[in-house]
């Protein structure tokens, strides 16, 4: 059978919403069809993300700040913090709902938004369009409702399944409780979640080592970056770097 060619374009330069002074431009691809799923695999291996029904890389000129991540799930072990973390949320439960935006969710979105983003484009979003984000997703996706002991929404996190994880679109959170960090508890309950099916990873996204927003990524141990083209040992990379640049000749004026 004939395959259609995939397309990638390349999109308007902004400015950078996690560095200031800088400039983003990402490359963006369709997801669509029968074969949706496993393009979004490839793609994701690749250190592409999702949003909606495109698949999306940063190809910012001069920039490589935007590291892909992923956890490693057999390897992982909480870190004394996120022990803490997760004795003080023990009483939340956590619910995978089909991808259907609601009004309750809606309001706590829109909390988490003026609370920790006022500034941005997603604090101006309507329910149509908080909607649209959630439910427009060719492939499998679940959007994770955690409750407290009264049965109030607290936080959510889209997640999406590929054949190697689960991968964290985007979580909120009631920002009154920001001291339980429940967007840490939420990776912790995806790596638990992911062990459960039998997956080998949880992709976080982009870090970005000089953004203050992205630094709990780097609090989770036993993760991998994408680095020429491979998954490596975060902690293997930052060493060899290190070792680099204290090998390196001094030069003196």
């Amino acid at each position: 059978m004939h395959k259609s060619p995939q397309f990638f374009y390349a999109t308007a330069p902004l400015p950078c919403p996690y560095v200031p002074g800088r400039v983003e431009r990402k490359v963006v691809t369709e997801l669509g069809g029968t074969g949706a799923e496993a393009l979004h695999d490839r793609l994701s291996r690749g250190g592409f993300r999702r949003s909606h029904n495109i698949a999306y890389a940063p190809v910012c000129q001069g920039c490589r700040s935007c590291i892909p991540i992923r956890i490693v799930v057999a390897d992982f072990e909480p870190s004394r913090t996120q022990r803490r973390i997760a004795a003080v949320n023990a009483g939340l439960r956590a619910y995978e709902m089909p991808p259907r935006a609601t009004s309750e969710q809606f309001l706590l979105f829109q909390r988490y938004q003026m609370a920790r983003h006022g500034d941005g484009d997603m604090a101006a979003m309507s329910f149509y369009d908080y909607r649209a984000m959630v439910e427009d997703t060719p492939i499998e996706t679940w959007l994770v409702e955690f409750r407290d002991e009264a049965d109030r929404l607290v936080g959510a996190c889209l997640t999406d399944r590929l054949g190697d994880g689960l991968s964290a679109v985007y979580s909120f959170f009631a920002p009154e409780l920001a001291r339980r960090s429940l967007g840490t508890q939420a990776i912790m309950w995806l790596v638990e979640r992911a062990a459960e099916l039998g997956l080998p990873y949880v992709y976080l996204g982009y870090w970005v080592p000089e953004s203050p927003k992205m630094r709990y990524k780097s609090k989770f141990h036993r993760t991998q970056v994408l680095a020429g083209g491979a998954w490596v040992d975060r902690d293997a990379v930052f060493e060899a770097q290190l070792a680099a640049r204290s090998a390196a000749p001094v030069t003196t004026a």
